[in-house]
């Protein structure tokens, strides 16, 4: 396969991931274009030693976190159009559940919210998705962690906690 195969191929995954990180999704667009652009104009830098797509995800979070430090002083809140409610009382109860844990997931701490959409949505490996945010894969474990734990607790998820020994503090 082809570089260019393989950079088209990765779109539809930049997509998920662009749009789970900026929660707009003509923000998330723009951020998809941008960094096909920048792939195709650098392309002559790839190395040609790793997978086509890490480096397309890599191109992505560098671009989202250049403009997220570009906008550090501007308060901006994303909105972003909702589908019509459904009409079936189930189907409402599994709507309101994925819209709880969608805006469980977009008020994670960035670094957790980066990892698990990386392993969650994207079905990266551990050692993949280390790659990409440039972090040891103990560290990324550990932000995966957190970040499951803290959703757990934010959508009442969260079991009974295990009673202290005595004698522990």
């Amino acid at each position: 396969m082809s570089l260019l195969d393989e950079i088209e191929a990765a779109i539809p995954g930049l997509r998920r991931y662009a749009h789970a990180l900026m929660r707009d999704r003509d923000a998330a667009e723009d951020l998809v274009q941008d960094c096909l652009e920048r792939a195709l104009a650098r392309r002559h830098h790839w190395r040609g030693d790793g997978p086509v797509r890490a480096w397309m995800f890599r191109i992505l979070l560098n671009l989202h976190r250049d403009g997220v430090r570009r906008s550090q002083g501007r308060h901006l809140v994303a909105v972003e159009s909702l589908p019509a409610e459904p009409s079936g009382p189930a189907r409402q109860e599994a709507h309101m559940d994925l819209r709880e844990v969608q805006a469980a997931i977009a008020r994670l701490p960035a670094d957790q919210r980066r990892a698990l959409l990386l392993v969650a949505l994207e079905g990266m490996s551990l050692a993949e998705a280390a790659g990409i945010l440039d972090i040891p894969e103990g560290t990324l474990v550990s932000r995966l962690g957190r970040a499951r734990a803290t959703l757990r607790e934010m959508t009442g998820r969260a079991g009974p906690r295990p009673a202290k020994k005595e004698g522990t503090t």
